[in-house]
């Protein structure tokens, strides 16, 4: 080809028309920055709280925790204003002041009270040790029965006038191994049955034996003996005039109080106990009024009515009923 020959190029430019696709992308890429902000806002928070913060935290936004009442503020709905201020929906951690309704009661009254429990506790209790002085005085008097003075222990404790048939080496009051008591022993039971038949007091009856053991394998306990025994004093007692109404409960104690602790197989052990109950225990007095203390409105005073209680008694009655605690 030479050089006078040309070759004509056409170039043509099409314009091509303008699409328009519109800013929905910035929205989305705004979305992702917001959440990836509030993540890094998320991570530095659990970072810079302590665990009581984040416990706070944590109760704040959970609906069923006490310390957020149903009353609700702002939108009312779970991130809707909820407030944990004392003037806010926060349940109060005292006890609210709520009115109660009074009632009155005499300040003489109340210690007249006093004075009378004081009394009946005294006057009881020198009844108890007159008692005492006239049993062992009867028995020392008794031909029959002097002998067996070391055999009785009588004092009073918490509840009441104790009376204590114990055995003694060589002065058994039962044969070993049996329930089947020794006549100077009923004779003995009917002798306290006569001197204490007139007092209120309800009786408690125990039986009591030392530490030796049955053989191994047998049916019959020193639970067994120590319930059969204070059985049989139940009906010799009985037989002499007790009122079975009288008659509190019946008990085999075994071993397991031991009179002398530091000799578990001590002949002292084995005993019967009689326990004449403090009328508090049994009989606790009724709220008392007097009138004749009121004289004028300085008198009394205002209390909350007590809550209601239910009387409780250790010792209910099971008279003719062994009891194995």
């Amino acid at each position: 080809m030479s050089q006078s020959d040309h070759i004509d190029i056409n170039i043509k430019i099409v314009a091509l028309p303008y699409v328009h696709h519109g800013g929905a992308w910035k929205v989305a890429y705004a979305d992702f920055v917001t959440a990836m902000m509030a993540f890094f806002l998320l991570m530095w928070l659990l970072n810079v709280t302590t665990k009581e913060q984040k416990n706070a935290i944590s109760d704040y936004f959970n609906p069923s925790h006490p310390m957020i009442s149903d009353s609700k503020s702002g939108a009312g709905g779970l991130m809707g204003g909820l407030t944990m201020s004392p003037e806010g929906a926060m349940a109060s951690n005292k006890n609210p002041i709520i009115p109660q309704q009074v009632s009155t009661q005499r300040k003489r009254g109340t210690k007249s009270k006093s004075t009378v429990a004081k009394a009946r506790e005294a006057a009881e209790k020198k009844r108890f040790e007159k008692t005492a002085e006239k049993i062992r005085k009867a028995v020392q008097e008794n031909k029959a029965l002097a002998k067996l003075s070391k055999n009785l222990l009588i004092d009073v404790t918490l509840e009441g006038l104790r009376i204590q048939i114990t055995d003694q080496e060589g002065e058994s009051m039962f044969p070993p191994g049996s329930a089947r008591m020794f006549g100077k022993t009923k004779l003995l039971l009917e002798q306290i049955t006569e001197i204490v038949l007139d007092m209120p007091n309800e009786l408690s009856i125990r039986g009591h034996t030392d530490a030796t053991r049955y053989a191994k394998g047998a049916t019959y306990t020193n639970w067994e003996l120590s319930a059969d025994r204070a059985n049989a004093s139940r009906r010799v007692m009985l037989g002499a005039g007790i009122p079975v109404e009288r008659l509190n409960n019946v008990m085999g104690k075994a071993d397991t109080l031991p009179l002398i602790v530091d000799d578990p197989l001590d002949a002292r052990n084995r005993r019967i106990t009689l326990i004449l109950l403090k009328e508090e225990l049994t009989a606790p007095p009724a709220p008392e009024e007097d009138d004749d203390l009121i004289e004028d409105e300085s008198d009394f005073i205002e209390e909350a009515p007590p809550l209601p209680t239910i009387p409780i008694n250790p010792y209910q009655k099971t008279p003719g009923m062994v009891e194995f605690p």
